[in-house]
């Protein structure tokens, strides 16, 4: 038997890996001077990854 496990525990998971990989997209960015490293712009991506994540993956 299957199971599907803890949906806190994958939106935990997706939260954690959408900000590190949100993370390092920003700092990227800021390396190639095309946009800051700013806590604004690390919340804005981590929440456009984690959306993204979520609507294709989760559901």
């Amino acid at each position: 038997m299957a199971s599907d496990g803890d949906p806190r525990v994958l939106l935990a998971m997706n939260l954690v890996l959408s900000t590190a990989f949100s993370t390092v997209v920003v700092w990227g960015l800021s390396y190639a001077d095309l946009a800051s490293l700013t806590v604004e712009n690390v919340v804005g991506m981590t929440l456009v990854v984690f959306l993204a994540t979520y609507l294709i993956v989760l559901r």
